[in-house]
């Protein structure tokens, strides 16, 4: 049964009480029905915006472009416009990820209206784009994760090989850790973890790579690097670790590192397995130290 397009006064009941957003619009834009779940998400009372232009409640530098879509709308042929998914700004400037649904009726005067419906899914964009982020990324310190890194490092072997640079990976392994989590707590031990990870990536190039392997052991990717380079980078970091006591505790850390220069033809997991020899080494020779394989 279509709608009775009058004005507030007339809305049916089911559209008044509806938890989505319900708004009707005349052929020129202009609101002739709001109901209270659109002006609660907008942020307006209904006197507000009726027989005010739709455009009211966008940004004034989309207003235009969205009328003529509107107007566009209402002289085509299709009665129901293309389901979209728009990021909006409230009055209180807070930003939400809507879906938008409309379609054209003809009301009891004979003319069209456009009745739109939105309905916020900013708290379900949301969990995807964290869901989206934690297929990449280790949750407690933010960095790519063991699958994501290995991945990035079969992307930066190949750019390495297509323009003849140099590439150095290097493994790493916080030293005594278990220690930190057995004496403190997990709870202390992650964060002394996150600012380990803090004092790692300010010791590395904007373009170099960190990523958690898993428990206390990172890789490092060294695009560009040469072994020495490469080494002075990664002492740099051991040296920088070190110096810095971590956490509220002022627990002192220091992290072994084996490093690896990508040769000729070698594959990803031959250049992995001779940085972790390297760090095996380090780790026996009485760590806090760098050594390469």
């Amino acid at each position: 049964m279509p709608l009775t397009l009058t004005r507030s006064d007339g809305v049916p009941r089911l559209v008044r009480d509806a938890p989505i957003g319900i708004c009707i619009t005349s052929e020129d834009g202009t609101y002739e029905m709001v109901n209270p779940a659109y002006c609660a998400f907008y942020g307006y009372a209904e006197e507000e915006l009726l027989g005010r232009p739709f455009t009211l409640i966008m940004p004034e530098a989309s207003q235009a472009a969205m009328l003529a879509r509107h107007r566009d709308f209402m002289q085509g042929e299709a009665e129901h416009d293309d389901r979209q998914e728009w990021e909006v700004v409230r009055r209180d400037g807070e930003r939400r990820s809507i879906i938008v649904e409309s379609l054209r009726q003809e009301g009891d005067d004979g003319r069209p209206r456009r009745i739109t419906f939105i309905t916020d899914i900013t708290e379900r964009k949301a969990m995807e784009q964290r869901l989206e982020f934690l297929a990449r990324h280790d949750e407690l310190t933010g960095l790519l994760n063991r699958r994501a890194g290995l991945a990035r490092l079969e992307e930066e072997i190949s750019r390495a090989r297509r323009h003849g640079t140099s590439l150095c990976v290097a493994i790493c392994d916080l030293d005594h850790f278990k220690l930190v989590n057995d004496r403190h707590g997990h709870a202390v031990g992650d964060r002394v973890l996150q600012g380990a990870t803090e004092r790692m990536e300010e010791a590395l190039r904007g373009y170099d790579v960190l990523a958690r392997l898993g428990g206390e052991e990172f890789l490092v990717i060294l695009p560009g690097a040469r072994q020495t380079e490469a080494r002075c980078a990664i002492d740099r970091l051991r040296e920088r670790l070190a110096a810095t006591p971590l956490g509220e505790e002022r627990i002192p850390l220091t992290i072994s590192a084996g490093l690896a220069s990508l040769e000729a033809n070698e594959a990803s997991h031959l250049l992995l397995e001779r940085a972790d020899r390297a760090l095996y080494r380090a780790k026996r020779d009485g760590r806090n130290r760098t050594l390469v394989g």
